[in-house]
């Protein structure tokens, strides 16, 4: 098994069209977060988590592969659409095809999410 969260929020982080997108936090850290945003996180921002992470391929009851299931959610008062874009190109970065765009209105926050999935198989080193 693969844990690609790490590699996953340092592209997010590093890629400087988000950065400019969504701003930084407190910290001084690019607004995107593992699972969920510190309580009282301002929009925009980015969350991220793995949906599955399974063995893809395996060799003499070894694992050699593993497919890996990611989404990434943008959360915004306004459009979403430059930052999905700009996230997409990131993971693509990575080796993630982009599986799956859906628009959502949250109305009880008034709030535009965007999610996106990812899929990518990768060796086990």
């Amino acid at each position: 098994m693969i844990d690609m969260k790490p590699e996953v929020l340092a592209a997010l982080r590093g890629d400087s069209t988000l950065a400019a997108l969504i701003g930084k936090d407190a910290n001084g850290n690019v607004k995107v977060y593992p699972e969920v945003a510190p309580d009282g996180t301002a929009e925009p921002y980015i969350t991220f988590f793995e949906v599955t992470n399974f063995e893809a391929t395996n060799a003499d009851d070894e694992e050699v592969e593993s497919e890996i299931h990611m989404q990434v959610d943008i959360w915004t008062k306004g459009n979403t659409g430059p930052a999905a874009l700009a996230a997409a190109e990131a993971m693509k970065g990575l080796g993630f095809i982009r599986t799956a765009a859906v628009d959502q209105y949250e109305s009880d926050t008034k709030t535009y999410h965007k999610i996106l999935r990812f899929q990518t198989t990768t060796e086990v080193q």
